[in-house]
């Protein structure tokens, strides 16, 4: 594994929330230890059958995911919320131009919202989803 993908596949839990790397892949959410068992029944019930075998990574399912998608209406049950970094230029000091990423933490629906033309163009890259703690024990 190499460091770029270590700086995204984390397990994290506050209060009231719950924050996975988007850099997971479901099979080693399912294999990891530090994630709650509630989590990993959700992932083996409602998003293996839906994504029918393929290994993808967190990122790369939020990324192209559609509202018409049945893993997208669990997540929406589970108030999932996305980190999300978008590349933007910015102008300084003599005119001079730096293209620079600026984190945002968006809810799901937004994200899904953006058509995938815009999503390349403003160069958008999903770091972590989260999903409330409330919301996972009524599930």
């Amino acid at each position: 594994m190499n460091r770029e993908d270590r700086d995204y596949k984390y397990v994290m839990q506050d209060f009231s929330n719950l924050y996975l790397g988007a850099r997971y892949t479901y099979d080693e959410l399912l294999e990891a230890e530090e994630v709650p068992f509630k989590v990993k029944s959700i992932i083996n019930r409602f998003v293996k059958p839906e994504i029918s075998g393929e290994n993808l990574s967190l990122e790369s399912h939020l990324y192209y995911m559609e509202e018409k998608d049945f893993v997208y209406q669990t997540f929406r049950q589970l108030k999932a919320k996305v980190k999300i970094s978008i590349l933007q230029e910015k102008t300084g000091r003599g005119k001079k131009t730096e293209k620079r990423y600026y984190t945002q933490t968006i809810p799901l629906q937004e994200l899904v919202k953006i058509p995938l033309p815009q999503k390349e163009e403003k160069g958008i890259m999903i770091q972590e989803i989260s999903f409330s703690k409330l919301a996972l024990m009524g599930l």
